[in-house]
């Protein structure tokens, strides 16, 4: 049987042209700006940009599922499933700061297998299949190897969204790094996808927000997992590590773990 994980890479970029020609004619205009219930933004930007990709999804591959952050899930038992975040980062394109994208992910047996992030603003797009490669831009990248725990670049979203019970954690692996950048939305995971950085940390997020940077990471030779070690699947919600290195990701969830006294 031919593997179709092409063909799906191409259809999501496909997609990814979509989002990125409504979100460039929208960015013109200030939006208009309402709260969901976890005081995060939505704009009818992201809810227009995910209506449009969910009806290609639903033309070109009708037996396949969908999760959307902006209109629910529809048949999450399928095999294979595509999960959207229209707008991530949307406090960002509300200001129009730079960092903000679209996450366009397709997962089979519920793990993510291929991924692409489009950076409208920049002109940037990464796309990668878990395990097999990553791109950026069209050229291959690899994530950075062989940084100790001491001298990692890290990466968090606001701080304001990481739950009570995780920011005792947190404090300790920041403080263990050389440095934390706050607030890069989608675009420090394609940093780290990129090389440019070394962990990536964060807490209060969903499927969506993480299923096509993790596909991405893991096709640049990274390893993506909740705050336990265990990988993510479609019924994950909160905390999440990303590394490019595997030793070093090791020594970021020890530092994570609870603490030992004595």
């Amino acid at each position: 049987m031919t593997d179709p994980t092409e063909t799906f890479l191409a259809f999501s970029e496909k997609l990814a042209d979509s989002s990125r020609a409504l979100l460039l004619s929208a960015a013109a205009e200030a939006p208009r700006v309402d709260l969901k219930q976890d005081a995060s933004f939505v704009t009818a930007t992201d809810r227009a940009v995910e209506a449009r990709l969910r009806e290609q999804i639903r033309a070109a591959f009708p037996d396949h599922g969908i999760m959307g952050e902006e209109h629910g899930s529809e048949r999450l038992d399928a095999e294979f499933v595509w999960v959207l975040d229209p707008i991530d980062g949307t406090a960002a394109w509300v200001a129009g700061i730079p960092v903000y994208g679209t996450l366009i992910s397709l997962a089979h047996g519920g793990k993510p297998l291929l991924g692409v992030i489009d950076l409208p603003a920049t002109a940037e797009r990464l796309t990668g299949i878990s395990g097999r490669g990553a791109w950026h831009n069209g050229k291959p990248i690899r994530c950075r190897k062989g940084t100790a725990l001491s001298d990692a670049y890290m990466t968090s979203s606001n701080p304001r969204f990481v739950p009570e019970a995780d920011r005792a954690p947190f404090a300790r692996l920041d403080a263990a790094v050389q440095f934390t950048q706050y607030g890069g939305s989608c675009y420090s995971y394609a940093c780290l996808a990129r090389g440019r950085t070394d962990l990536a940390v964060d807490a209060g997020f969903d499927a969506y927000d993480l299923f096509a940077p993790t596909a991405i990471i893991e096709g640049a030779g990274g390893i993506v997992t909740d705050w336990e070690g265990q990988p993510l699947d479609l019924g994950w919600q909160g905390r999440v590590i990303a590394a490019g290195d595997r030793a070093l990701h090791a020594a970021a969830l020890e530092r994570l773990g609870p603490r030992i006294s004595g």
